[in-house]
């Protein structure tokens, strides 16, 4: 990844278990601009036991009475649909991204697909087997830290940094304990992000940002489970240097991310604010551009005869003043030459000259 912003147009379970709807996806995520497309690897019996409900946002669209596994097997692709997926993105010239849930579908992305880049979800943050197979891979990681605490990320990033080394930790405090920013820093990636779909904006803290880039000294960009685009821009705007958001080509769609997902367009408007706020925002440095520098001559002033001056005429408040263009004397130097004699005569409006 480049110094620009990465955007990552999320399609998540979006598609409903549709291969159709998830190329479909791919094909718009190209069209407006994102970088990569990111979907969910999981086995759903994996994933999720049959007793487990459903979170309140997932009910929302679905049968309330409907186990949160029932819900994971009508939104799953298979392995087979994730090559076809793949082998896609490659022909659009677009990055393909996948979240696994579970070890296996982690081998069938770094073993079977090459991926180079892994996303783990905010869930997967303590889920210690998971990270580790992820850390001890060649893969980069990109890893969400909604619902985490400034301690449950320091020990997961502690955990990869053990999985270099290949030494399993016995306990939290030794995780934190081996954390190391310069052995991540071309690794790992972090996302501040809030889980709640949608989020209000009132719960983002985009603040928080900044205070995890500070203290762990590594990436950060954002993942946005907010509505419309705003918050996104503004988390460019403060640095982040990824940005995940869901679409979807229907929220009138049952599924648990529709709602809180952006619709092609809308997709299509942030890629582009986004590129626009990467070129504004620029350099650190605060330099004069080039045409700045020619409109200085211009828009600047210098130091004129504010009426007739004759040679050894005392320059004044009166007769000295300031005017465009700023080819002349800086008017820095008004008042030292106030109280001196002019060394040339000057007609009304004359530059006064450098020697003076």
């Amino acid at each position: 990844m480049d110094k620009s912003v990465y955007l990552i147009a999320e399609a998540g379970v979006n598609h409903n278990g549709s291969v159709e709807r998830a190329l479909d996806m791919v094909e718009v995520a190209k069209s407006s601009g994102a970088d990569a497309i990111k979907f969910q690897t999981f086995v759903p019996s994996a994933l999720a036991t049959a007793h487990t409900a459903k979170a309140a946002y997932q009910s929302q669209r679905g049968p309330v009475d409907e186990s949160q596994l029932a819900m994971l097997e009508s939104l799953a692709l298979n392995f087979d649909a994730h090559a076809v997926l793949l082998d896609c993105c490659r022909e659009r010239d677009i990055d393909f991204l996948s979240s696994p849930f579970d070890e296996a579908s982690a081998d069938l992305l770094l073993n079977e697909l090459k991926l180079p880049t892994i996303k783990l979800g905010s869930g997967e943050l303590t889920n210690a087997p998971l990270l580790w197979r992820i850390a001890t891979s060649e893969a980069k990681l990109i890893l969400s830290t909604g619902m985490a605490t400034m301690d449950e990320i320091e020990t997961a990033l502690g955990l990869c940094c053990l999985a270099l080394d290949n030494s399993p930790p016995e306990s939290e405090a030794q995780c934190r304990a081996a954390f190391d920013p310069q052995r991540l820093i071309d690794r790992v990636t972090l996302m501040h992000c809030t889980s709640e779909y949608p989020c209000p904006p009132t719960n983002v803290n985009l603040r928080a940002m900044d205070r995890i880039a500070e203290h762990f000294g590594l990436p950060v960009g954002y993942s946005d489970h907010t509505r419309g685009i705003d918050v996104s821009l503004a988390a460019v705007a403060r640095g982040a240097c990824i940005i995940e958001k869901h679409f979807t080509l229907d929220r009138g769609l049952p599924g648990p991310d529709h709602a809180a997902s952006l619709l092609p367009e809308e997709l299509r408007a942030l890629a582009g604010s986004i590129r626009t706020i990467s070129e504004a925002l620029g350099a650190t440095e605060k330099t004069p551009s080039a045409v700045e520098c020619d409109n200085a001559r211009v828009a600047r002033k210098s130091l004129v005869a504010a009426r007739n001056i004759t040679q050894g005429e005392t320059f004044t408040q009166d007769n000295l003043t300031s005017k465009r263009p700023g080819t002349g004397v800086t008017p820095l130097r008004y008042w030292a030459l106030l109280g001196k004699p002019a060394t040339h005569s000057y007609a009304a409006d004359d530059l006064i000259l450098e020697d003076e």
